[in-house]
């Protein structure tokens, strides 16, 4: 036998109670404001000094006196002076007339050298250094002399305030919130329960002995009068009959099972014989 399950509904909770807020903006509109983009002051205005240009004579360098170094005077004169005095050498013979005889070679000859004289310059003091004085006279240059003829003078100015026009945005209102309550939201769902569990028990049903063709005929004509369309009254069960008998099982409260048991053979009428 089967588990039998049954369908159930329940009512389950499917969003919390909870609350929306909605803002509701600001309200502005725009207009004109005159304000003040400037204050009034004072202002301090200089009237400059007037100037006029006169001729002067100025002391460019001062009369000075200095003295004056004179140079020494020089002369050059030349001079004959001894580099080296009259001496004798021994130099070697120079050909064979000089030699004493074969034998001896070459012979020294004793030979006298002159004086030796070399010119030289030098300077000689003709005039010895002095010194003078030398007298400078003053400079002098005209210009021209830039000289105040009025002094500068100071007045004050009144400023006035200064005003403009500019557009501007006010708050007619200010945003608001606006709380909604949002009721909690259920949903109905369904569940197959388990009503008894699957288990084995005893049917008794038509064996091969007693299902012969007259008792099947017999079920049949039963089904067929109870409202139950079997496909025909043959004497064979076939996939018609079977649905015809699952039908009225289900409508008597019945296992419904693919066997002819013997409580749905007696509950149709028929005897199930041996």
């Amino acid at each position: 036998m089967p588990p039998v399950y049954k369908t159930v509904s329940q009512k389950v909770l499917k969003h919390d109670a909870g609350e929306k807020i909605d803002i509701i903006p600001a309200k502005y509109e725009t207009g004109t404001e005159r304000v003040l983009a400037k204050e009034a002051g004072q202002r301090l205005e200089v009237i400059p000094a007037q100037y006029d240009f006169v001729e002067e004579q100025v002391m460019v360098k001062p009369a000075t006196q200095r003295l004056v170094q004179v140079p020494a005077k020089y002369e050059t004169v030349s001079e004959k002076v001894l580099v080296k005095p009259a001496h004798t050498v021994w130099k070697k013979g120079s050909g064979p007339i000089q030699r004493i005889d074969d034998s001896t070679g070459e012979i020294m000859c004793l030979v006298e050298v002159p004086d030796e004289y070399r010119t030289v310059s030098k300077n000689v003091l003709k005039e010895p250094a002095t010194t003078r004085m030398i007298e400078a006279p003053a400079v002098y240059k005209t210009i021209k002399k830039r000289i105040m003829a009025k002094p500068p003078t100071t007045q004050v100015v009144e400023i006035p305030a200064e005003y403009k026009t500019v557009q501007v945005t006010k708050l007619v209102q200010p945003a608001q919130e606006k709380r909604i309550p949002i009721p909690a939201e259920y949903q109905t769902v369904t569940k197959r329960e388990l009503a008894s569990e699957g288990h084995m028990e005893w049917k008794e049903i038509l064996c091969d002995t007693n299902m012969t063709r007259d008792r099947i005929s017999q079920i049949q004509s039963a089904l067929k009068q109870a409202g139950y369309d079997p496909g025909g009254v043959d004497g064979v069960i076939g996939s018609q009959t079977m649905a015809a008998v699952n039908q009225f099982q289900k409508a008597k409260g019945l296992v419904v099972t693919n066997n002819l048991t013997m409580n749905t053979v007696k509950a149709l009428g028929v005897h199930p014989g041996k």
